[in-house]
């Protein structure tokens, strides 16, 4: 099908975990032709569920997407993990889209999902539609959760079908008002749809209340219904079984005929290199902008960049530049994505999604440009849940190191809620993401795309050192080897410093004592010191050190030996100004629902946290704001999805640094045994 931007429909299913979207995307891609048959979830045969996980789990991990050419429009489709410790993926596709369906289980009603769902597509500015599937299931009241869904998301949210015959077809009542409904009526739903889209627009509404419903076009009523999406003023609601096939027809008309095209859509939070927002119009013939919202790394094909076109006409065999790179790469081949199967295309234009292959340099959230004009653009970089759950490992078979970095690069490139940290200071390499299922699978993967397997264990917290009181130091360094010797004295005194303030160094010799060009080495060998520490072997902060006496020999004296009495003056001042270890405070808020305010607060109590305060939320949700010692956090995220039932989620940001209470000094000191540089 040839089509134009007006032609494209952009939008991703998303919602709780279990309410049938891989189905629905199976229904609809056979009701609109692309398939000839529905896939199992079960049987793991669906377009989406590639994966090998995926399929044995019977769940996606990652997002799909698929075009179906329908009535005048070409709709691009994606499918998107429902369980939140998958969400990187399914926000990234939001990043793709003009419109989010919001999938509901008829059975289960609004979940968790279904809130957060709802306000990150509310928050990237999407026009969203809720679809109720499993319309067939046994006992369901669907005018209840229809009142629910009005009561939890506002009045704007309005039917724009009905189940009829006992749910197991569904009318449309946007455009026709005759018909007998399973609850409601028809005509009432019509007149009610039809008040809410005519008021938001001056010329629809005049014309309405002039002339009457019969005047006005069906391209009048599609500029009023995609006004009211994009404004927020209207959220449809439709049904569906994804099952038997009710209403999947109808839910490709509302597509078709209803949901904004990329022209239509609110524009993209585009900014330039001063971070002042710019326009970036949907027109074929100006400079290229696209955005690469998923990265792919096929064993196969190599790493494939799919992408957003936004404005401009990407053709095959054109250059593109990558940010602010200087280099150009060449489109050797532009696909179109079909689930698993990759379709070579000739050009893509504003609003389409396609995909490069093989070009290193492609990033998440890369903007690929023609014109040097664009090196600057970027898009506001999307909110993702902060991955929280670590994990410290190392390769299970030596010498794999440098495969086990290029494996965990290659994972982190694809999932930005997967992410990788190497402490240099704690000498390991952490991993973290949302949840320890998340690890496991990416883990998993490790093991099944690159051939590398790991031993883990919890990460390691980087507590600090430092001082509580001021004292004097001093050491002489003196060797004699026969020949030159080795001399340099050295007096010297330690200050706390307040929290965060870091180090400093002062020279206040006087005389001449130690010449000036030994101060440097001092400094160094105070600073070796600083970084293996005192009394726990952590790296210390926030004191100052003044060097305000010494001695030195014209011949004797050496760099290294004003290094090693430093170091050893430092310490011998320390050792008398009351060491103390600081543990990393962070600041840390909950959200969960009410009922299990109780035990969280309870839970928290017991890890030695201080309650800051709480919030109320719309929906029964609680946010509980507290400051809480990292170490004590280390096995949080299983323990709040145990007692929140999965719905409880939290995020923490470093703080400050405190004393660590003195049990817990004595038992880090009594594991620490330092081994001091022997003269």
């Amino acid at each position: 099908m040839s089509y134009n931007t007006e032609n494209i429909r952009n939008a991703a299913l998303a919602g709780h975990a279990g309410v049938g979207k891989t189905t629905l995307f199976e229904a609809m891609l056979h009701a609109g032709g692309v398939i000839q048959s529905i896939g199992s979830v079960e049987r793991g045969t669906t377009q989406s569920d590639t994966d090998a996980q995926e399929k044995a789990r019977g769940h996606s991990i990652d997002s799909c997407i698929a075009g179906i050419d329908h009535g005048s429009s070409h709709i691009n489709l994606l499918d998107t993990a429902g369980y939140a410790d998958f969400r990187g993926a399914t926000l990234s596709a939001f990043a793709a889209v003009e419109t989010a369906l919001i999938v509901i289980n008829a059975s289960n009603g609004i979940e968790h999902g279904t809130r957060r769902m709802m306000e990150h597509a509310h928050v990237r500015g999407l026009a969203r539609v809720i679809v109720i599937n499993k319309i067939d299931a046994e006992g369901v009241d669907l005018a209840e959760l229809v009142r629910a869904i009005r009561y939890e998301f506002g009045n704007e949210c309005l039917p724009v079908n009905l189940p009829a015959d006992n749910n197991s077809r569904v009318l449309d009542c946007f455009f026709h008002k005759d018909g007998k409904t399973d609850f409601s009526s028809l005509a009432e739903a019509h007149q009610q749809i039809l008040d809410q889209v005519v008021e938001i627009n001056e010329a629809t509404m005049g014309a309405y209340l002039e002339e009457g419903e019969e005047c006005l076009t069906p391209q009048q009523l599609h500029e009023a219904f995609e006004q009211c999406l994009r404004e927020g003023h209207l959220v449809p609601i439709c049904f569906v079984s994804a099952r038997t096939g009710a209403g999947v027809l109808e839910l490709l008309e509302i597509c078709d005929r209803l949901l904004p095209n990329p022209n239509e859509a609110n524009p993209p939070p585009f900014r330039d290199d001063h971070n002042v927002q710019i326009s970036v119009e949907p027109n074929p013939s100006s400079h290229v902008v696209a955005d690469v919202f998923k990265v792919i790394n096929d064993p196969f094909v190599g790493k494939l960049g799919v992408f957003r076109v936004w404005q401009g006409t990407v053709r095959r065999d054109s250059q593109l530049y990558i940010d602010d790179n200087r280099k150009a790469f060449k489109v050797g081949h532009l696909f179109r994505l079909n689930g698993k199967t990759h379709v070579e295309v000739d050009q893509a234009i504003p609003g389409d999604i396609a995909a490069v292959a093989k070009i290193e340099d492609l990033h998440f959230d890369a903007v690929l440009h023609e014109s040097h004009d664009e090196d600057g653009i970027h898009l506001d970089p999307m909110h993702f849940p902060q991955p929280m759950f670590g994990l410290a490992l190392e390769p299970k078979h030596k010498g794999q190191e440098q495969k086990l970095s290029n494996a965990l690069s290659r994972l982190t490139e694809e999932d930005p809620c997967f992410r990788m940290e190497h402490h240099k200071e704690l000498n390991e390499t952490v991993v973290r993401g949302l949840s320890d299922l998340h690890l496991k699978i990416m883990l998993e993967r490790m093991k099944d795309r690159y051939g590398v397997e790991v031993v883990t264990h919890p990460p390691r917290i980087a507590y600090r050192e430092t001082i509580a009181g001021s004292a004097q130091g001093h050491h002489r360094h003196k060797k004699q080897t026969g020949g030159a010797g080795q001399f340099g004295e050295v007096f010297l005194r330690v200050d706390p410093l307040e929290r965060g303030a870091g180090f400093q160094f002062v020279d206040a010799v006087k005389g001449g004592v130690i010449p000036g060009q030994f101060l440097p080495a001092i400094e160094k060998g105070v600073r070796q010191a600083m970084e293996t520490g005192a009394i726990a072997g952590f790296p210390m902060q926030d004191l100052r050190v003044t060097v305000y006496d010494g001695k030195y020999h014209p011949v004797d004296s050496k760099e290294v030996a004003f290094v090693s009495a430093g170091k050893k003056a430092f310490l011998d001042a320390v050792n008398k100004a009351r060491p103390v270890v600081l543990e990393p405070i962070v600041d840390v808020e909950v959200s969960i629902p009410e009922l299990n305010v109780g035990d969280v607060t309870g839970g928290l109590a017991g890890k030695r946290a201080r309650i800051m305060g709480t919030d109320a939320k719309h929906g029964g949700e609680i946010v509980i704001k507290a400051q809480a010692p990292l170490a004590e956090l280390t096995d949080y995220p299983t323990e709040l999805k145990a007692m929140t039932g999965g719905r409880g989620r939290y995020s923490v940001d470093l703080s400050h640094y405190e004393p660590v209470p003195p049990p817990v000094q004595r038992q880090l000191s009594e594991a620490w045994k330092p081994k001091l540089d022997e003269d």
